[in-house]
């Protein structure tokens, strides 16, 4: 078993980043307007670019979060998280294996994985208590911001995997505005967008939105 150092993880709105969406506006200036406005995590994912660019552009978003208590959690390159100063990662199923990963980031970082299938669920169950911290759990609708995705599996899907999943999951994929009370009565613990911020005309308008529709306040 692992010594980890429980620490409460707010996944309501996660956001995870796309470099060519944020435009001339920048991935931290988008995370900086968005937090501002109710992010509660960040993950920083940039297929394309190199470890040196992926680094100096996580410690950018480091720098903005200072402070602010939510965490930059990076997608896929586990071994880039200590030189970013990231507080976790975020593996895929065709990634570096969880408990690789896990060795990777020592007991206190934060480690999420994706499942599409309730056969993924039960792989995760297999590895020692305290490797995993939460479930990303999509595409839930088609989307067009992850090439590779797997297809939706819709929000009966999703709730399967909620009810048998032993940790929190975030629902991931073509989530909009109109659909997060969907995503909420899932019992999701969080839902993660891309499209819905980056790129939008006014970043910390649009979180806010978001916010206001997954807390149940918008009017």
């Amino acid at each position: 078993m692992l010594q980890r150092v429980t620490r409460h993880l707010d996944l309501s709105l996660y956001l995870v980043t796309d470099t060519v969406l944020c435009g001339q506006l920048g991935v931290a200036a988008t995370v900086s307007a968005a937090v501002g406005a109710g992010v509660t995590v960040v993950q920083l994912r940039d297929e394309q670019a190199g470890d040196d660019d992926l680094v100096r552009m996580g410690r950018q978003i480091c720098a903005v979060l200072e402070g602010t208590g939510v965490p930059l959690i990076v997608n896929d390159r586990v071994h880039l998280v200590d030189a970013m100063g990231a507080q976790g990662a975020h593996v895929g199923q065709g990634d570096l294996g969880v408990e690789k990963a896990r060795a990777l980031l020592g007991p206190a970082a934060y480690l999420g994985l994706s499942a599409q299938t309730l056969e993924h669920v039960q792989a995760a169950r297999d590895h020692a208590g305290g490797t995993v911290d939460y479930l990303g759990v999509g595409p839930v609708w088609g989307t067009t911001t992850k090439l590779d995705a797997a297809a939706p599996g819709g929000l009966e899907r999703l709730c399967q995997i909620t009810a048998s999943s032993p940790w929190p999951c975030v629902a991931i994929g073509g989530i909009t505005l109109e659909r997060l009370p969907q995503v909420r009565r899932a019992v999701a613990a969080g839902a993660a967008v891309v499209s819905a911020i980056c790129g939008q005309p006014d970043v910390a308008g649009a979180t806010r939105a978001l916010r206001a529709a997954w807390d149940g306040t918008a009017a």
